[in-house]
């Protein structure tokens, strides 16, 4: 046989492809599934980690490199290809070490791990340490059902615990968790945390509050209509303004109504720790809503989230579930004010830059306090106003009709006199707010009367006789938009709610009236 028709015998391949393992990035605010693989080939040693991977990712080559070498795993003198599958999507955080570490440790050795995630930043030791990303990861993996079980720094396990319905095996060392992929030692039971507050269940679901109130409303002399109304604005979630001179006890009104919120679910704490997260704070976990107050002077970009490369969250998203309080209304800027009317009605906050395009959840309270003119003094009968009309029109002009028309209660505060007395609590307040929301709750609503839809409304505003022929003179005799209708209606079904109606009354109407706004 001639060279020509040789048959060369088969040489050892030059490419060993190994073992997979399952981690995720960020994409916005949502988790993405990323495969993390490798392949050892023969050649020039080197290490290379492809797949549109962040500055923080290529870093952890070093990293992987010094916690394998001082943890006595020999470098396969190799060229290291690792790929960050799907290649299309952007990559970053320093919690895919672990995932790297783990492939090239064991590279010859073959393991199934179905299902199985890997989280975990790697120390110059071998260390496994917590990452700010892990939390959001890991809560977004579970919401949309793509998690059952992952590997975790133990460190992180304070938090992580929050999350049920995973199975979370916690590591402390590049050891241990070679160990647990190699089925040499046995998962950790971690038992879930529980929430350190007072809980109440409504149909198999339980919801918890805080009842320390360490600002009561004890402390507010005087102003009925006003606690009246941040009874119903707290029982039903509902927009709230306050208009009146200075010293009258707005600033002490909206900074009291945090304490009386009602009850959050499971879900809306772990909500509210995740952009306490991705804010880089360490969340409590606890069953008070947050609250946020911005300075007028703040800019658009911190008040609604921005960045010129990377989208931050703002202070609208960081008052998810809970408040948004604007002090010196009119001050703030046309801009911001308009701009607010998008989460308002929506619920969510939308930043949109060259690299992503992201959206916040954004489901808050806005509460608001404003003085009558630019010296405060116009509805005072003790101080006079050093106003013109024309500064006092163009102060009352800086908030335009459609922002106004998102706001469901507006309160003129009433003068301090020193025959004001304390008459109510915070917790007193707060018994009527949780009858409210277990009122709302047990028609089944899934979100609070002031966050209704249009569809909602309909269905659960039901309006008697009486106070239907009110709405309707009401609507022809003020020229009600029919944002405004709704409003009225939302704001009249907390009333009822507070009072015990199964329907819309009359009284419960003529009360919401009262706090439309006044043109």
């Amino acid at each position: 046989m001639s060279k020509e028709n040789e048959i060369l015998p088969l040489e050892e391949p030059a490419i060993t492809v190994i073992n997979r393992l399952t981690c995720a990035t960020l994409e916005g605010v949502n988790a993405k599934i990323i495969e993390v693989e490798a392949t050892f080939t023969k050649g020039l040693p080197g290490f290379a980690v492809v797949g549109l991977a962040s500055n923080d990712i290529q870093e952890a080559k070093e990293r992987v490199k010094s916690a394998l070498l001082t943890n006595n795993f020999t470098f396969p003198p190799l060229k290291i290809t690792i790929n960050l599958s799907p290649s299309d999507i952007k990559k970053s955080g320093t919690h895919f070490d672990l995932s790297l570490a783990l492939l090239i440790a064991l590279n010859k050795q073959t393991f199934v791990q179905d299902g199985l995630f890997v989280f975990g930043e790697l120390g110059l030791d071998g260390k496994v340490k917590s990452s700010s990303m892990l939390f959001p990861l890991v809560l977004s993996l579970k919401e949309q059902g793509l998690i059952n079980k992952a590997i975790v720094p133990k460190e992180a396990i304070a938090y992580l615990s929050y999350i049920s319905g995973i199975d979370f095996i916690p590591v402390d060392t590049l050891a241990e968790a070679i160990s647990v992929i190699k089925n040499e030692a046995p998962p950790s039971n971690i038992e879930h945390f529980s929430y350190d507050a007072k809980s109440l269940i409504i149909d198999d679901n339980e919801y918890y509050f805080d009842d320390s109130f360490e600002s009561d409303f004890s402390d507010v002399k005087g102003q009925p209509i006003a606690k009246r109304a941040s009874l119903i604005a707290a029982a039903g979630m509902h927009n709230f303004l306050m208009e009146g001179s200075p010293g009258c006890g707005k600033s002490m009104i909206s900074k009291r109504l945090r304490s009386i919120l009602p009850p959050l679910s499971e879900k809306e704490i772990l909500s509210i720790a995740k952009h306490q997260f991705l804010d880089g704070m360490l969340p409590n976990f606890g069953a008070l809503r947050p609250i946020r107050s911005p300075h007028h002077t703040a800019t658009s970009a911190s008040i609604f989230g921005g960045g010129s490369v990377q989208a931050k969250i703002g202070e609208v998203a960081l008052a998810h579930n809970g408040i948004l309080f604007f002090d010196e209304l009119p001050h703030f800027s046309k801009q911001i004010l308009e701009a607010l009317r998008e989460p308002l009605q929506d619920r969510k906050v939308h930043i949109a830059r060259v690299n992503a395009k992201i959206a916040y959840e954004s489901d808050i309270m806005f509460v608001a306090a404003m003085n009558p003119c630019p010296c405060g003094n116009l509805l005072s009968k003790s101080k006079v106003c050093r106003c013109n009309e024309a500064e006092i029109k163009r102060y009352q002009n800086r908030l335009s009709d459609p922002f106004l028309d998102r706001i469901d209660l507006f309160v003129v505060m009433q003068e301090v006199t020193s025959e004001d007395k304390s008459d109510i609590n915070s917790a007193s307040i707060h018994s009527s707010v949780i009858k409210a929301f277990v009122a709302q709750k047990n028609r089944n609503q899934s979100k609070l009367n002031g966050k209704l839809s249009e569809e909602d409304i309909e269905k659960f505003c039901i309006i008697e006789g009486e106070a239907k022929i009110v709405l309707d003179n009401a609507v022809s005799r003020f020229g009600l938009t029919h944002r405004s209708i709704a409003s009225i209606k939302k704001v009249a079904r907390t009333i009822a709610d507070i009072e015990g109606h199964g329907q819309i009354a009359k009284s419960d109407l003529l009360e919401a009236l009262s706090y439309r706004r006044r043109k």
